[in-house]
């Protein structure tokens, strides 16, 4: 597993952490998100640094019971300081329906810290 996957592994764990028990580090999360960060979510509205900042804060703990499983994780381009990678990313908690989405995301390499710079999430049927 390269380090870009570790990342992506790691980092939905501390979002299941945060969003499901409420337990993690604020400014730790939200560091793994360049000043620059873009997401996409299913919905298409675009989300900066300042509106995922926000979420995270307002959303601690909010969903209890949450799982995040990553499967059919790839790396699809490297580079000297970055990757982009797809995955499929499969969300569930009790009594709610399954939620289940691919994303692509580009992350890069800023000195021993790998930071998030783009998140695209598209529904799964």
């Amino acid at each position: 597993m390269t380090r870009y996957e570790t990342e992506i592994i790691d980092a939905h764990v501390a979002l299941e952490n945060w969003l499901g028990k409420g337990e993690g580090d604020y400014a730790a999360l939200l560091a793994r998100f360049r000043q620059d960060f873009l997401m996409i979510p299913p919905g298409g509205t675009h989300m900066d640094h300042a509106a995922l900042a926000g979420f995270l804060k307002a959303q601690r703990g909010s969903r209890p019971g949450l799982k995040i499983d990553i499967d059919e994780l790839t790396t699809l381009q490297t580079w000297d300081n970055g990757a982009v990678l797809h995955y499929r990313e499969t969300q569930t908690r009790p009594g709610q329906p399954v939620n289940v989405r691919w994303s692509t995301a580009v992350l890069n390499q800023e000195g021993d810290t790998i930071t998030w710079r783009l998140l695209h999430e598209t529904t799964h049927p």
